[in-house]
């Protein structure tokens, strides 16, 4: 195995790489999706999370019955790779704190993260981290519990830096629907489509703003859901202009059948995969120092990017040589390689 070494180490400052969640974030609520959505990921492996969802897939009235079914799937043993979140009730909700209290006394060792709907302003996140921080404590939850939250009302939109700033955030999502509505009928029914969620200068102003925010913070931008789910070519498209064009590096996923083509989309080609591995490995040989390849300069810079190519090829399931797999991502190996 060589000494040179590992990319992680070369190319970053302690802290500066953002951790790389799963291309993509699969909502359920409904109790025989969610079993069976946790069935897929034990065949798939973790190339994809889970959110068990209390707000929208609760019925009316049963909110803590729900909460108590969640908590049971956080720890069955289907919940087998630990990638497994919640999404809560909004903090002005009678139900938020009652859905954060329960889901960490029960299984808060268990959860991946919780999803924090709705927010109105960057002061509001600040007043939900704090409850479900002092709920930790309270619980005696010494895990860390990343916190994701969704951009989907005009004061979080506004806010959004603010937001992507906080160190307890992990990820932002956009929510389309919400944020459309939010629009009184200003921006038409097309905007929640497949083309004019890429089109309306509203909705493609909002994206962009969250890609930004996220990237400038190192957060993860999830990208909006495709309600047509009954055409994987939808998916697909959406999936490519999400990674492609708007920068996103998670998207989610509203039906099994939307996971895989989401993960082909954010995934590198072949061809790409190969060339990241020709220059990493040259830039390794040159102790990253700066190396022609194929007539083309590339220095520390451009090595990260293709590094975090590779990341992505080797998170989103791609395959790669035995080598790669065993100097750069063997945790025993990693930081040593």
């Amino acid at each position: 195995m060589s000494t040179a070494l590992h990319p992680k180490l070369a190319l970053f400052d302690e802290g500066d790489a953002a951790p790389r969640l799963p291309v993509v974030d699969h909502y359920c609520g409904v109790e025989a999706r969610m079993r069976k959505s946790l069935e897929l990921q034990g065949e798939m492996g973790p190339v994809f999370d889970i959110t068990l969802d209390c707000e929208d897939g609760a019925p009316i009235g049963g909110e803590a019955e729900h909460v108590l079914l969640v908590a049971e799937l956080l720890n069955s043993a289907a919940n087998r790779f630990g990638r497994v979140g919640a999404r809560v009730h909004p903090l002005d909700h009678l139900s938020f704190e009652a859905d954060v209290d329960g889901l960490i006394a029960r299984a808060g060792e268990k959860l991946a993260y919780l999803m924090l709907p709705k927010p109105q302003s960057a002061a509001e996140v600040q007043q939900a981290i704090a409850f479900v921080d002092a709920t930790l404590v309270r619980h005696g939850i010494r895990k860390p519990l990343p916190l994701h939250t969704l951009i989907e009302t005009h004061g979080a939109l506004r806010e959004v830096w603010q937001i992507a700033a906080l160190p307890r955030i992990e990820s932002l999502s956009f929510g389309l629907m919400d944020f459309v509505s939010a629009h009184r009928g200003a921006i038409p029914r097309a905007g929640m489509s497949l083309q004019g969620q890429f089109s309306h200068p509203l909705v493609l102003r909002a994206k962009l703003e969250i890609a930004a925010a996220s990237h400038a913070h190192g957060k993860t931008p999830s990208h909006c859901v495709v309600t047509e789910f009954k055409h994987p070519s939808a998916i697909q498209e959406a999936a490519q202009r999400a990674a492609r064009e708007l920068g996103y590096t998670r998207m989610w996923s509203i039906h099994p059948n939307q996971i895989q083509p989401i993960i082909d989309a954010f995934a590198p080609s072949t061809a790409e995969i190969d060339e990241a591995i020709d220059i990493i490995h040259a830039a390794q040989a040159a102790a990253w120092a700066p190396i022609q390849y194929r007539d083309v300069l590339h220095d520390r810079a451009s090595y990260r990017y293709y590094w975090q190519l590779l990341e992505r090829a080797h998170q989103t399931g791609q395959p790669l040589p035995i080598e790669v797999e065993r100097d750069y991502f063997t945790p025993a190996l990693a930081g040593n390689a």
